[in-house]
Formats: structure tokens, sequence, C-alpha cells
């Protein structure tokens, strides 16, 4: 044979292997009514978001392992469209906007990923995550039936789908994708847009299915959703949402916290009623659930929406940095492992669901070879006992009892059995910080727009700030200048600057003077002293993120629209002067943004004498040593005012300390029972908004000096910073009888016992005491077992404690342990 033919028939050989293995590797994504299939096998799937830029790249393997041993089988993260393109048609994937590279990591963990890439995402996230140059392009309607808009939503969303075939990341390429989303919650807000949102919402659908990915698309909160779109549950409770006929029941957002503003306390959401909705979800059918978020993470740089705070922790099952959340994350881990064993019944089951009143059901799923059941208390106040298949139970108000068997209760969502973890912060032990932090500083330079008023683009009226600054910066000038002489009518003694804003921050000069600043202003005046003759207003708004949600949000306006007028007072007579038309010059940004003071190889004049304190406009710059370890590391920024902070050049964030929370609303209590809200169980009322700021390791040299710039906006002291880093200082837990607790300092040993009883203990962590039973010698046997390890395993039995006189009680073993 010649050899050409020799080759052309090894490559066709070569090829067909290569089919051969591709279409091996592929798998089959589909649904029925009751479940996802995947490769036609219903399947119970468990869920997490983590959010790919809100971490580090190499903070992600680590998340992704936790998730997957916290019992999850996929991770859903929303693709954000502002930060990968934010210029129109200059696109970014590199550092944590790797979108390929973490679908990978989730792919090398043996972990499925659920890809919303919207390309709109709500999330908190600057703008909802779309690139706010939208706003400014010529024609476009954002979220409607707008051809410009669905050209350049189409141009974005096949980039990110083709971006994803190529590297054979679909399920039905042999990848991790099972599912794709489009839109997001366009359901919520479909009525603003009227008949253009319904037209848009085909549109979508219509659109998705072209892109022949090979796997099912979702659109969540659409209940008038276009076949073959899967409609999806959002909200802190889904057990009552009902899916369309021949789909499945999916709750793509199982809010495990909440977000928090600026001015706001800490939100709080128990592990015992995030349990309790799960339980409900699954035993009324639901078959895919996802935790919104699994892990919150950190809003760097200008990533936040409008006054959305720098931590995106949410009181997830993984904390900001990263480490567990306990109790949560181990009580979902445990239900995680219930639901698991459970799995065939739940998809091939027949449903049968009784309501025995009082708020109190029994659900059985029964296939031919076993059953599986559910005994619900949905009652807040009262506990119930039931008599279920001849056994008595007795299930906790707002409570879901879980027996795979329908004879053994193995979990209840109210009887927490996992240790809870109490962290603490301890001070930089690599220097003796913040005596060791040697400041120096220089002034932002804002003579040439608060003194001379000169801008660089000139207008005959007030601009709104997107469109003026296209999102380039927080910062946008509005300059004018007045000529006035005394025989004006509004020349008097008693003048006022008035400026209808809304809501941006606002620093007001007069012919270089500072006037006044509002945090939020809307109807801001002040008393001026003006000049005979010329005389230059310079007024700065600065946004914190623009809005994110509802019906048109993005014409929500922002800066200042006006009106601005002068008034002056004559005694009984007043005169208005509006300045609203006047020539207004315009100036994006700072001089030192600009100019990127913050960038630690910038040569730059810096002064280390006569150090300013509580001064507007300021830059200040430090060197430190990395903190020793590898456990998280935060800047405490305690007696700074507002404004942005970097270290090595990278961006953690703004930041606002001197924003303090509300100081009512919150409670010492917080009782589980009853249905959550984002306000009930919030903490520290009057206490700065957020105070620490995570520093990822990745940001810091180990072995070098480590550069903190910060850009202080408002005014403040530098003198109280330091860096310190978060670790477990104490474990507790008090868990029922016939379980296995286990207590874990999370890679440090255990030092001291502090409490233990077997019995019927009373208190919670931190502040335990013995009941009126008691064995006596749990203090010895906790001590035995666990002093000096890592990590130790106690079964909880009448057999290994001594004999209690509490008679036929279920009795309960507390601990708390020193790390």
């Amino acid at each position: 044979m010649p050899p050409s033919k020799k080759f052309t028939l090894a490559l066709l050989f070569c090829f067909s292997v290569i089919l051969l293995i591709s279409y091996a590797s592929a798998v089959k994504v589909s649904h029925d009514g009751r479940s996802i299939t995947i490769d036609g096998k219903p399947r119970i799937l468990l869920s997490g978001s983590i959010h790919y830029p809100r971490s580090t790249p190499e903070m992600w393997p680590d998340l992704i392992k936790k998730s997957k041993e916290g019992g999850l089988d996929a991770i859903e993260t929303y693709v954000f469209w502002n930060a990968h393109e934010p210029v129109r048609r200059q696109y970014d994937f590199t550092g944590n906007l790797d979108l390929i590279k973490f679908i990978k990591t989730v792919q090398d963990a043996g972990l499925y990923v659920v890809l919303r890439i919207g390309p709109y995402v709500c999330a908190e996230w600057n703008y909802g995550g779309l690139p706010v140059w939208l706003h400014n392009l010529p024609g476009c309607k954002i979220r409607t039936a707008n051809d410009v808009f669905m050209n350049e939503m189409k141009n974005f969303t096949t980039m990110i789908v083709d971006m994803a075939k190529k590297e054979k990341l679909f399920a039905s390429q042999g990848g991790p994708i099972i599912m794709a989303q489009i839109e997001n919650e366009y359901g919520d807000v479909e009525w603003w847009y009227g008949d253009a949102g319904k037209a848009y919402r085909d549109w979508c659908a219509n659109f998705a299915e072209s892109l022949d990915v090979g796997v099912p698309w979702i659109m969540c909160q659409q209940n008038d959703a276009p076949d073959p779109m899967i409609n999806t549950c959002n909200g802190f409770y889904c057990d009552q949402f009902t899916p369309r006929p021949n789909y499945p029941k999916m709750w793509t957002e199982n809010w495990t916290g909440w977000f928090k503003s600026w001015g706001g306390s800490d939100p709080f959401r128990t592990a015992e009623d995030l349990a309790f909705a799960v339980a409900k979800f699954f035993q009324f059918g639901g078959t895919f659930q996802n935790y919104y978020m699994y892990h919150g993470g950190t809003n760097f740089g200008r990533t936040a929406a409008g006054y959305i705070t720098t931590s995106y922790d949410y009181n997830a099952p993984l904390d900001e940095y990263g480490t567990l959340n306990q109790p949560k994350w181990g009580h979902l881990k445990q239900l995680h492992e219930t639901l698991k064993s459970m799995e065939y019944t739940l998809t091939h089951g027949n449903i049968t669901t009784a309501d025995l009143g009082n708020y109190v059901s029994t659900t059985v799923y029964a296939t031919e070879e076993s059953s599986s059941c559910f005994l619900g208390n949905s009652n807040y106040k009262l506990d119930a006992n039931i008599t279920f298949r001849g056994t008595q139970y007795t299930v906790p108000a707002w409570s879901v009892s879980i027996l795979p068997d329908c004879k053994t209760e193995v979990y209840n969502t109210a009887k927490v059995n996992t240790q809870t973890t109490v962290k603490i912060k301890r001070p930089n032990k690599a220097e003796d910080e913040p005596e060791s932090l040697h400041w120096t500083w220089r002034p932002e330079n804002i003579d040439e727009t608060k003194i001379l008023g000169k801008g660089e683009v000139v207008v005959n009226h007030l601009m709104e700030q997107k469109e003026a600054a296209n999102d380039d910066s927080d910062y946008l000038w509005y300059m004018t200048s007045l000529d006035l002489k005394k025989d004006d009518p509004i020349w008097s003694k008693n003048i006022t600057l008035r400026i209808n804003g809304t809501g941006c921050i606002l620093h007001a000069y007069v012919n270089g003077e500072h006037i006044g600043s509002d945090k939020a202003a809307r109807n801001f005046e002040r008393n001026v002293t003006l000049n005979n003759g010329r005389n230059i207003i310079s007024l700065l708004s600065v946004t914190t993120g623009f809005s994110n949600y509802g019906g048109g949000y993005d014409l929500q306006p922002a800066g200042i629209l006006g009106p601005i007028v002068l008034i002056g007072q004559n005694g009984d007579e007043t005169v208005m002067k509006d300045l609203s038309a006047h020539k207004w010059s315009y100036k994006v940004g700072l001089h030192g943004l600009t100019n990127k003071l913050f960038s630690s190889e910038k040569a730059t004049k810096w002064s280390s004498e006569n150090l300013p304190v509580n001064t507007m406009m300021t830059w200040y710059k430090t060197t430190f040593k990395a903190p020793l370890g590898t456990d998280p590391v935060v800047v405490d920024l305690q007696g700074l005012g507002k404004g942005d902070a970097w270290v090595n050049g990278h961006s953690i964030g703004r930041y606002w300390p001197s924003y303090l929370a509300k100081t009512d609303g919150c409670s010492d209590a917080c009782d589980y029972r009853g249905k959550y809200e984002s306000k009930k169980c919030t903490s520290k009322c009057g206490e700065p908004t957020q105070r620490w700021y995570h520093v990822p390791r990745s940001f810091m040299r180990d072995d070098d000096e480590n550069t903190l710039i910060l850009f202080e906006e408002f005014g403040g002291n530098p003198s109280l910073v330091n860096f310190q880093t978060i670790t477990v200082g104490s474990v507790c837990a008090n868990s029922y009888e016939k379980n296995t607790l286990e207590l874990a300092c999370q890679g440090r040993p255990i030092s001291a016992i502090k409490f233990a009883s077997f019995g019927n203990p009373q208190g919670t962590c931190g502040s335990f005491k013995k009941g009126t039973c008691d064995g006596a010698n749990a203090l010895s046997i906790i001590e035995k077992e666990c002093i000096g390890k890592e990590k130790c395993s106690i079964n909880i039995s009448k057999d290994k404690f001594d004999t209690t006189n509490c008679g036929d009680i279920v009795k309960r073993l507390a601990v708390e342990a020193v790390c």
C-alpha cells in the first residue's frame, strides 16, 4: 500500500477513535416530570453557589473540596458580563475571572456545574452584572425586546457557550456542565416591560435552544417559561412551589442567609431553619436544590451593587474566607447524607401525604422494594406527638423528621448534632501592630476641580452619572462658574445652595472651600459665602455601585440631576437662581486613581512628616509583614472613614467603617421557629457595618514586605490599622444521644475541655451549665478522647456515660472545648 494511503487510513482510524472516546464520555442530561435524569437515571441533586470573582483562583480548589465533603453534587455560578466585557468588545478572563479554569477545577473535583449565563445576574453585583456601557449605547433598552440589547446579549452569551464548547465542558461533550440558565428572575419584573417583555422572554428561550448545548436550560422565577425551558423557584422556602406539568420541582436559590448593606446589621439564618426549608422541599416532591450562597465571598474592587458591603459572607455554610461555618455546614451535611440514602424512593416512589391538622403532615414515598417517610411540623409554637404506623414520634415545632425506612428517625432538622465553631481574631505575630506600621501620605490633588473648576466635558445641563462617567470611576465632578454682582437681586448676607440629588454621596465646594458632605444626598442645603464677581461651584458625586434589581432598574438615576439653586433671603423676600441649565463642566475620577497611586510599583512622592488625620481626600501608605501561618487574614480599618484599599496593588474593595449599623432591631436571642426574613435574628446593631476586610493570602508575599495603600475620602485616622488572622477559638456542641459527635478545631489541637455534661444540660455555647440530671464521668471521658487531638469522635450513648437520673427523656451531651 502506498505510504500516502497508509497515512490517510491511520488518520481516519485515529479520528474514529477520538470520536468514539468523545461519544463514550458524553453524558445525556434530561428530565422527566419528577427529576433531572443523568444517563437515564433520575437524580436527587444538591448544589451550592460559589461565584468565582468573589474569591481567588488559589481559594477555588479548597472551596470546592469542602463543598463536596459537605455532600454537594454540583456547583452553581453566574457569569458576570460586566466583569468580562468592561469595555465593549474588550474582554477579560484573567485571574479570578478565569471562568474556564473555575469550571475545570470543579470538574477535577468530580462535581457537576450549573452555569447561569444570564447574562443579567442580580446577585447584589454592580448593575446586576450588565455593563454600564449598554446604558450609553445608542438605541439600547435593557432586558426587553430591543434589537440593540439582544444583539449585545447574543454576542456575549454565544461567546461564553463557544468557550465552554471549545473546552468540551458541557455534559453532552463529556464535561461537567449539566444545566445552563438564560436570563434570571425575569418573571418577577416581566409585567414592567409589558408586551415587549413577553416577546423578550420568548426570544431568550428560542435563542438559548439555538445554541445547541445538549443540556437542559432553566429560567428561574419564570412561571410562563416557554417549552422546553425549566421554570425554577428562588426564595427562603420553596416547598409550595408548583412546577409546570412534566417538569421537575427545582429550587435554584435557597437563600442561606442574606446580604448586608452599608448601615445594616449582620443577618443570620439558623441552621435549623435552613435545614427545615430543605427537608420540607424534598418532603413535597423537590429533587434539585441549590444553596445561594454556599460560599459568598468578597466584593473586591468596585463590584458591589449600590450600598452593598464589601463582605458578601451571606451567612453561608462556608464563610467569607472559605472556612466552615459551623453548625450550618455540618448540620446540612448530615441532611444531605440522609437524603442521598433515599434517592431511589424519592425519585421513583408513589407519594402519599396526609394532613394531620395543626400544620402537621406525613409523607410516604413508596416503591415495591422500600419506603421512606417525612414527618413534618410547620407549627412554629407547638411540638407534635404523632402516632405513625403504630409508633409514637415527637416532632419539635418548625421541624421535619426523616425516616429513611419509615421506622427509625435518622434526622430531625431542629436537632443539631454537629459542633458550633467560635472563631476569634488573633494579632499579626509577624510583627507588633499597629505600632510597627509606619505611615506615609500625600493629598489627593483636587485643586483643578475644587478651585479652578476644570473639567473634560462641558454641556448646558446636569448629566446623569452613568451617562457621564460610564462606570469608569465612582467619582464624578460637576463644576460651574457664576458671575455675581452686588446689585444682583439674589445678593444678600444669607445665601444657601440647595442641591437635589439621587441619593449618592456628595462633597460640595464653593470657591475652593468645603461647605459640607452627605452620605446619601437627596436634599442637600448649606449656607455659602459668594464673591462679588466670579464664583466656582464644584460638586463631587460619589457612587457606591449601581442598582441591581427591579423592573427598569437600569434607569434608576445616579449623580446630581437637580435642580441646583441658590437661594437669597432679603428680609421677607426670597430670591432663587436656578443653576441647572448653566454651563457645567465634568471630570471623571480622581487624580490619584487615574495615576494609579495604589500600585505598589508606582514611583511617587510620599511624605512621612506631619501625618494628617481626619483629613478628607488623603492617601495613606504603609508596609507590613504577612501574618504567619495559613489562617485567613483580615485588616482592621477601625478609625477610618470611607474609601478604597489595596494590598500590593490588589483592590480589597471599598471600606466604610464609619458607617454604623442602625441601633435598633437586634436581639440577643434568636428563635429558629417561624418564617425567616432578612430582618430576623440580626446582630451588631450600633457597630460599624464592616470593620474587617478580607486580604486573600495570594495577594501577599510571605518572604517580603507588603504594601497597603488607602484612599481616605471622608477623613480618618490610620494609626489603629492592623492585620489579624481568623482562627478557631473554641468549639461547642449540644448533641442528642444515639448520635456520633465529632469535634474538630480545623487544623489546631484541642487543648482543654471547658465543659462537659451528659443528661439535660442547659444554656448555649459559651454559657452551658448542668441540668437537673448529669452523668458524673462526661468530663473525664471527653478529656481522654479529645485533648491533644485535632479531631475526635464521641459515640453518645448511655452505655458510654454514667447512668443518670433523667428517666426516659432523650438525653444530650453538651461540650465546650478550647482550641
